[in-house]
């Protein structure tokens, strides 16, 4: 009752200052602000005010958003765990499993155990190392004349 008496009051103000605007010969701001005076009244006759009102003061809502701001509380922190700790749980599920296959998470083939490690290469001099065939390039440089 008493929302709907401070609508319809702010309403009248709205509509006065409108009249006073219009007088003055400002007909678009005054029209502007006549609409703006008008939404309160019509939130009124819809009901939503009346609604607002009861939510406001009803203990059942309150409790509500109380409930809906530890959930994302809840759910903001867990982001943040997931976050710090590495990944999503698809990720966590495919390292526990490369982990048990001996292979590192992001490796593209499996690791070699110690018993077949390939036999060392001979480390051959500098001055033994074969010519490099310039073959191609001197026949794209002898086509160009140089």
């Amino acid at each position: 009752m008493i929302a709907e008496t401070v609508c319809s009051a702010v309403s009248a103000a709205g509509l006065g200052i409108a009249a006073i605007t219009a007088y003055r010969k400002r007909f678009l701001a005054a029209t502007r602000l006549a609409a703006y005076s008008l939404v309160p009244v019509g939130l009124v006759m819809t009901g939503v005010v009346g609604w607002l009102a009861d939510t406001a003061f009803s203990m059942k809502a309150w409790v509500g958003f109380g409930v809906l701001g530890v959930a994302w509380l809840l759910f903001v922190t867990t982001r943040a765990v997931e976050r710090r700790t590495g990944g999503t749980r698809k990720e966590r599920k495919a390292a526990k499993a490369a982990q048990r296959e001996g292979v590192a998470p992001g490796a593209s083939a499996p690791s070699l155990g110690q018993g077949a490690r390939p036999a060392a290469q001979p480390v051959q001099p500098k001055a033994a190392a074969p010519r490099e065939d310039f073959s191609d390039i001197e026949a794209i440089l002898k086509k160009h004349g140089i």
